[in-house]
């Protein structure tokens, strides 16, 4: 039996996106107020001695390194390539693999009617 916690991180951030038309919104300078969720899984028989996939405070470290690298900066300065939403999570997911070797998706929204998820 697999079993999966996820938690919600938020950051504000700006950016632009290329190889859009010019009259494309994306394609000017804009910001969002972005949430991350990170999903972390394990099986039954692997769970910490007390009963966890991972301490949810074992994630604070995420929240640091979210908030010193992205909260309140350019993202095009920041990630290399476009910074879309996909872009975010797969960079977002490679940055915390080794850390967190439970963690199984990224999932990255600009807006709370939209998400882009990173599941390798």
């Amino acid at each position: 039996m697999t079993l999966r916690i996820t938690k919600r991180f938020d950051f504000s951030a700006s950016h632009q996106l290329g190889g859009l038309h010019e009259s494309h919104q994306c394609a000017r300078l804009h910001g969002h107020n972005y949430a991350v969720e990170l999903e972390l899984s394990a099986e039954q028989s692997d769970l910490t001695p007390v009963g966890f996939v991972r301490d949810y405070g074992d994630l604070s470290v995420f929240k640091k390194w979210l908030d010193e690298t992205l909260d309140h900066r350019h993202l095009n300065d920041v990630v290399d390539g476009n910074p879309t939403a996909e872009n975010l999570a797969v960079w977002m997911f490679t940055q915390w693999e080794k850390d967190f070797p439970e963690l199984t998706s990224v999932r990255v929204s600009e807006t709370p009617k939209t998400w882009a998820e990173y599941r390798p």
